[in-house]
């Protein structure tokens, strides 16, 4: 059983003993139970959820809800305690305007679905604002292979800063896995020299870099990506240019995400 619905499982029993331990008039503790009493607990829960399958999915809305708002409570704080780290650190790049009046900073894996489909959201929020300062973390939390992807669009970024807008795209847009071969590829395709490459991963490993960026997102309590930080708010997952450029619309209103 995956953990998520393990743990959702888990959830749904414990709270379907509670409801229903009234109605069979099981008054002993779990402790004190003969094992008559479980085996009719158990009959009963089962016949329960047999009916009632929908109980399943409102537990799991329950849950993610629970989930996500212990997240954003942890992500206040952290943001304003690592201000600094999350949209100063001279080792991200930017897109946009450099000196735009708004910073949206998208922790990201180049083997991310989500990610791929917020490539779009990000160019189309681009296009239509020419003041928002778009900062890319590399957040390579997707296997080896994601690493070995990310070491190479750090060697892009070191050596040639002006392609890595184009390399990016072309990566986080491809339809194949993201790995070493794979971004080494598109950064040649743009013109880019591999031994220069090969060589800058070499004497620059971005180790350190993506060691920053996981204790910053444990900070945060990012679990998977994309993960925005726009203001003093986190947006958790692919929601579309729509929300981020409400929290955008908001900052230059009332200086915060949310009026």
């Amino acid at each position: 059983m995956a953990p998520r619905l393990r743990t959702t499982f888990l959830a749904l029993m414990g709270a379907t003993v509670l409801a229903t331990s009234s109605l069979l008039s099981i008054k002993p503790a779990a402790a004190e139970m003969t094992e008559d009493q479980k085996k009719e607990m158990g009959a009963f829960v089962r016949e329960y959820l047999i009916a009632n399958p929908e109980v399943l999915i409102e537990v799991q809305q329950a849950y993610e809800k629970k989930q996500y708002e212990s997240r954003m409570s942890q992500a206040g704080p952290a943001i304003i305690e690592n201000k600094d780290a999350i949209f100063s650190d001279k080792n991200d790049i930017v897109l946009g305007n450099p000196n735009g009046d708004v910073t949206v900073v998208e922790f990201f894996d180049y083997n991310c679905g989500y990610c791929k489909h917020a490539l779009e959201d990000m160019d189309a929020i681009l296009q239509k604002d020419k003041d928002v300062r778009f900062v890319l973390k590399e957040f390579p939390i997707l296997g080896p292979e994601s690493v070995a992807a990310h070491q190479v669009a750090n060697a892009v970024r070191l050596t040639a800063p002006g392609k890595y807008p184009d390399f990016h795209r072309k990566l986080l847009g491809g339809e194949t896995r993201a790995t070493e071969d794979t971004a080494m590829e598109v950064a040649t395709s743009l013109g880019l020299d591999e031994a220069k490459l090969r060589q800058s991963m070499k004497d620059q490993p971005n180790e350190a870099n993506v060691k920053t960026t996981y204790r910053l997102a444990n900070a945060l309590g990012i679990t998977g990506t994309p993960y925005y930080v726009v203001g003093n708010e986190a947006l958790i997952g692919a929601q579309g240019a729509d929300a981020i450029e409400e929290k955008i619309a908001n900052i230059r209103k009332c200086g915060k995400a949310s009026c």
